[in-house]
């Protein structure tokens, strides 16, 4: 990479497709996936493919651990190697992981300035902030107007995402205040959502089937965007493709999206939402 005198780096709970981090120099400091006694780069050393299909058939059940300080001094060096004399780092929610932390005590190991951005929210609710980021480094803005514009996602960005089973996010830790749903969602569909205004996983609606949760989430999506104004989408899945692109048909002919993404849900990710898991993450643009 090369070229941008301004950084940006993310960390792998993005879910940003990588042509969009090849077109846009993204650099992303790996989680890791811990199983058992082994531990994996997250999206580097093991694909949601591989990860997948061992979540469903190894007894031993996977955790997930942050980037290393580390990991992001190693984004860093290879950003200044390439010209940049600043940079914007903008990780998952710190309720979510203690990666800002990581990314702040890094910050502090450099001589260029470094602006350390809590996206406050996961997926590709991180990943739109990144590359809104980005694309404001295209349009020739400073460090200031990459984190405004990520700001300026956050404030209208929807996480919605539905899960088979709540067993994966009440082992892993990170089901916040979802915890109340757990021994009262026997049978039924669960939702849940990213507050944007903690970073918290919360409960959404319990429906008894699956149509009927994915059906929800179209409907939740459409109740909280401006369709007058540009909206970008994305559909994530663990392991479900053919339902994602289901609904990436549905959104586009609904939405009428500027931007629709599908792509998988990491891996780290995908050990506390666990398999067929699917969500919806869209904004407008304000």
């Amino acid at each position: 990479m090369s070229g941008h005198p301004i950084a940006v780096i993310t960390d792998s709970t993005c879910d940003i497709p990588s042509p969009y981090l090849e077109q846009y120099q993204i650099y992303v400091a790996p989680q890791y996936v811990i199983w058992g006694t082994e531990s994996f780069r997250d999206m580097v050393d093991m694909s949601p493919e591989e990860f997948y299909a061992r979540l469903t058939r190894d007894s031993v059940h996977p955790k997930s651990s942050q980037p290393v300080v580390k990991d992001f001094l190693h984004c860093l060096e290879q950003a200044k190697e390439a010209g940049a004399q600043e940079a914007v780092i903008i990780t998952i929610s710190n309720q979510l992981s203690g990666t800002v932390k990581s990314a702040q005590q890094a910050a502090d190991l450099v001589e260029m300035p470094v602006h350390v951005v809590d996206s406050f929210s996961a997926s590709m609710g991180l990943g739109f902030q990144v590359l809104a980021a980005a694309r404001a480094r295209e349009a020739g803005g400073g460090a200031q107007e990459l984190v405004d514009a990520a700001d300026k996602v956050r404030r209208t960005i929807q996480v919605t995402f539905s899960v088979d089973t709540l067993d994966y996010l009440h082992r892993g830790g990170r089901i916040g205040g979802a915890a109340r749903l757990v021994g009262t969602a026997l049978q039924l569909k669960p939702q849940l959502y990213v507050d944007h205004s903690t970073g918290r996983v919360e409960p959404g609606e319990r429906t008894r089937t699956r149509k009927r949760a994915l059906e929800r989430m179209v409907q939740i999506l459409r109740n909280q965007m401006d369709l007058t104004k540009p909206v970008r989408v994305a559909v994530v899945h663990c392991a479900v493709e053919e339902e994602a692109l289901a609904m990436r048909d549905r959104i586009e002919q609904e939405f009428q999206p500027v931007e629709l993404v599908v792509t998988h849900v990491t891996p780290v990710i995908g050990t506390h939402t666990g398999p067929g898991a699917l969500g919806l993450i869209g904004y407008y643009e304000d």
